[in-house]
């Protein structure tokens, strides 16, 4: 198992408030079965984290490109692979 770090770049506010219900409800799953580390918005509203916990970049990859916000263009997504140190 490894961290990776979806950074969601805010892209539509207006449309982000309509969407984020619905990142919600898939984030409370994933999380239910042990696939998110850690979520939250950044502060200055341009966006947000979530570390997910995935066997592969792969696996990470496809998890994060489900999220409805990347699903349904109000975010844009950047992945990397995260340390824990």
């Amino acid at each position: 198992m490894a961290y990776y770090a979806a950074i969601l770049h805010m892209l539509d506010a207006e449309k982000n408030r309509d969407v984020r219900p619905r990142h919600i409800e898939y984030l409370d799953e994933l999380d239910i079965k042990g696939k998110v580390f850690a979520r939250g918005p950044f502060a200055d509203g341009t966006g947000g984290l979530v570390v997910y916990i995935a066997d592969s970049m792969e696996e990470a990859l496809t998890l994060a490109e489900r999220d409805p916000h990347v699903v349904e263009k109000s975010r844009r997504l950047e992945l990397k692979e995260w340390s824990l140190l």
